[in-house]
């Protein structure tokens, strides 16, 4: 549980609260969040009433835009080089567009040539890469503009200068120890880092540096009105890069949400369609986990150049065939990152004196680059502490990424210690890196230190503890007001939604409700990890509640305080209310969080019994026991598939069940007394592990028994769930190594055998769905692998 801190106790005027309207807990939030002046809260809510900054407050925009506009009129060859998250797709996209929209109207002699790079991630990684600068030199390029990136990219844009060729830089990142340099070779450097703190322009990110210089483009061409053309981009940029939302950054995310809502994008509009949005009710929050993660897919894993064709064609039938291919790619992404996840988790398991450390560090050979990043934010978020995961494939530098939490400047910390790197760079929340991988451990011990010193050395004695305990650090949660269940209503919801977007610098509001009783919770999602509870207050009144990731995490028992997120949901068309679970606080001091059922059997954990073979013997010499045991391990411990099992006083699982389903099966079917927990992992939760054993079971059914198979047998004998063993036979199926002939019989209730397939011996002709049945098996098999690493640490009363 979070150390929850009360709302500041704040008066506010009646002018204020009249002039704002609505609900009170709007007024006071926004005078808790120091705009309680009349005119500049009006601002904030409304995007009419701001008077955003002016784009040649940005130093040297104006510099930048007529070196532009002189490579338009004399006809000169531009490249945009771009980044691959985002953020540098749409700040590419936004500034080639411009150029060419400039180029084409400007009635030049010789119409310029406006290109673009987007480095690949595993063959460029971050920032403007020397050797493909220098081909890019070779075959015509006279003008770079940069987006996103080349604040610290002294060496490239030096050897371009030495080359004749101008550098014109547009970027968000911090600036480094050298940028006087920079500054010395680039023609302009266009960074709002630049600014003063105060300044509405300073947290723009990439793509709102290069609206900014766009719009002085417009303007200096007399078109001012035609830069709101790009404010879809911008809205999408400013989201999935976590921009502080303050200022002109806040003011035109709120203009791009309006302008995405009614997206002109064939790209962007097909993306929605293929998500199930509706545009009319977007938000920050579609970006932020639906759209923005589906770009990003596209800069881990493939090529993001080609995003900027598909933000820009005006072909239907391209638009549906690069947003399919980037449902795909999010999808991969998903599996990678809970792969990354559970490898990391695995290592702290492993080695807990990692947490020691004032930042967390890990490396792996096998890590994706592409997702390392977003699974550094999972447990910078679980650990409460700034986290580094470094891929270091062999024979090459390791690349990392970073995450921070608050009060630690990541990026500021990473730079004291550059002497060890090759590369780095980045933001005071994340940041990048390449090193060499036998520094790693060198590194690791040096950057901690830096880190306990710009945490403090009480909070990092407060660490360094909790870490020895093998406990987390405590964290805070800002609560913003109270409200019973009763006054949770869709017209409350949209009141709120007023201070929307919400985001860094304006989070979203966190709400409690007293005295709830959990009445049930189910798990929900693909592989269960998330939660559905219903929970009720001290009147009888009833409200469902969602916990994102919370399977396994413990559940209050008794009555509880519930802090919450609070948001209009519009699933499956229906306008509604959604409560999300932020964290709950038990109101009796002595009450124990426990599971909200008390348990009806008594569970003994052996996962980690260091002689499991032995212990099992001594157990059922004295205890009245079954053993649930599969694959290979059935005749190894002489035990019993789930579809032998009868009721029994104790029940021994000895095999890691392959789903949450199988498990609950189970447990019904032989109502056990007593639970002594095993688990151990069969091992065939591997592509080719699992397919040569089912192969060897096709085979025998195929020579002994006429090729007549079951279903239920077939995944006992496997570990494995029948959806798998089905997605295995269609995958020896297009193959050519069988062929199923047909099904008989009926399915009947759970743990009962179901119907017979007839199999016959195949052609060996591979079928061309052979691709899309392999990935489908795949995934079932990573589900699995999944649950199982969940079961082997998860507490014993959330498994069973």
């Amino acid at each position: 549980m979070k150390e929850w801190i009360e709302p500041q106790d704040i008066k506010v005027s009646e002018e204020v609260q009249s002039a704002i309207g609505g609900h009170p807990l709007v007024a006071k939030t926004l005078a808790r969040r120091g705009l309680a002046e009349v005119d500049r809260a009006r601002a904030f809510l409304d995007p009419d009433l701001y008077q955003p900054a002016p784009p040649a407050d940005l130093p040297n925009v104006i510099k930048a835009a007529e070196r532009l506009e002189k490579a338009i009129r004399q006809g000169e060859t531009i490249c945009v080089w771009g980044d691959f998250d985002a953020d540098g797709q749409t700040s590419t996209t936004l500034l080639v567009s411009t150029l060419r929209d400039l180029a084409v109207r400007q009635g030049s002699p010789q119409e310029a040539v406006v290109q673009y790079h987007i480095p690949h991630r595993r063959r460029e990684s971050h920032g403007v890469n020397l050797p493909v600068l220098k081909q890019l030199i070779e075959e015509g390029v006279s003008l770079v503009l940069t987006c996103d990136t080349g604040v610290t990219a002294h060496e490239p844009i030096a050897y371009a200068r030495s080359q004749g060729v101008d550098v014109v830089v547009t970027d968000h990142h911090d600036l480094p120890p050298t940028i006087g340099a920079i500054l010395a070779v680039a023609h302009a450097v266009v960074n709002p880092k630049m600014l003063p703190e105060a300044h509405p322009l300073r947290e723009l990110p990439g793509v709102g540096c290069a609206y900014k210089l766009a719009e002085a483009l417009y303007d200096r061409a007399g078109r001012p009105e035609d830069a709101a053309q790009y404010l879809d981009l911008v809205a999408l940029g400013i989201v999935a890069d976590v921009a502080v939302q303050t200022g002109d950054t806040r003011y035109l995310l709120q203009r791009g949400l309006e302008a995405l809502r009614c997206t002109k994008r064939l790209g962007l509009r097909v993306m929605m369609e293929l998500a199930e949005l509706n545009p009319d009710w977007l938000t920050e929050e579609h970006i932020g986990f639906v759209l923005g993660p589906r770009l990003n897919a596209l800069g881990r894993l493939a090529d993001a150049n080609v995003a900027v064709e598909f933000l820009t064609t005006g072909d239907l039938s391209r638009a549906r065939i690069l947003a399919t291919e980037l449902e795909g790619l999010n999808a991969r992404r998903k599996l990678l990152c809970d792969q990354v996840t559970q490898a990391a988790e695995a290592q702290i398991e492993r080695d807990p004196s990692l947490l020691e450390y004032g930042a967390l560090v890990l490396s792996h050979p096998s890590w994706p680059p592409g997702v390392v990043g977003i699974v550094a934010g999972r447990l910078a978020e679980r650990y409460h502490k700034p986290t580094i995961l470094i891929a270091t494939p062999p024979g090459e530098l390791g690349r990392g990424s970073a995450r921070s939490v608050e009060g630690c400047n990541i990026n500021a910390a990473i730079t004291a210690h550059g002497e060890m790197l090759e590369s780095f760079g980045g933001h005071p929340m994340a940041a990048g890196l390449a090193i060499d991988p036998e520094r790693i451990p060198e590194f690791r011990r040096a950057l901690s230190r830096t880190v306990l010193e710009t945490l403090g050395e009480v909070e990092g004695s407060h660490r360094r503890k909790q870490a020895m305990l093998g406990g987390m650090e405590r964290a805070t949660l800002q609560v913003d007001g109270y409200l019973s269940l009763a006054d949770l209503s869709l017209g409350l919801v949209e009141d709120l939604e007023r201070l929307a977007p919400f985001g860094p610098g304006n989070p979203p509001l966190t709400l409690v409700s007293k005295g709830l009783l959990l009445k049930s919770h189910s798990p929900v999602g693909r592989n269960g990890e998330h939660l559905q509870l219903t929970v009720e207050d001290e009147q009888g009144m009833a409200q469902k509640v969602i916990w994102w990731q919370g399977a396994g995490s413990p559940l209050p028992q008794g009555r509880f305080d519930l802090a919450y997120v609070v948001r209009a949901s519009d699933y499956q068309g229906q306008r509604d209310v959604q409560v999300e679970w932020v964290d709950a606080r038990l109101v009796e001091a002595s009450a124990v969080v426990l599971c909200p059922e008390p348990a009806a059997v008594e569970v003994v954990d052996y996962r980690r019994e260091p002689s499991p073979r032995r212990l099992l013997e001594r157990l059922r010499a004295q205890e009245d026991v079954q053993v649930w045991s599969e694959a290979g391990a059935r005749a190894e411990v002489a035990g019993q598939e789930r579809y032998e099992l009868s009721p029994s006083k104790g029940l021994v699982i000895w095999t890691t069940p392959p789903g949450f389903s199988e498990l609950q099966a189970v447990l019904e079917k032989v109502a056990p007394e007593t639970i002594y927990l095993f688990g151990i992992d069969p091992g065939l939760d591997h592509f080719e592990k699992f397919l040569k054993r089912l192969a060897g079971l096709v085979k025998h059914a195929l020579n002994s028994d006429g090729g007549r198979v079951n279903v239920s047998t077939l995944a006992a004998a496997t570990a494995q769930r029948e959806a798998t063993v089905r997605a295995g036979l269609a995958w020896l199926a297009a193959r050519g190594h069988l062929v199923v002939l047909g099904e008989d019989g009926d399915i009947g209730a759970r743990l009962v055998r179901t119907r017979e397939v007839y199999l016959a011996a195949g052609s060996q002709a591979v079928s061309a769905d052979l691709p899309q049945v392999t990935a489908q098996l795949k995934a079932l098999l990573e589900e699995t692998a999944a649950y199982r690493a969940h079961f082997a640490r998860a507490g014993k009363e959330t498994l069973v």
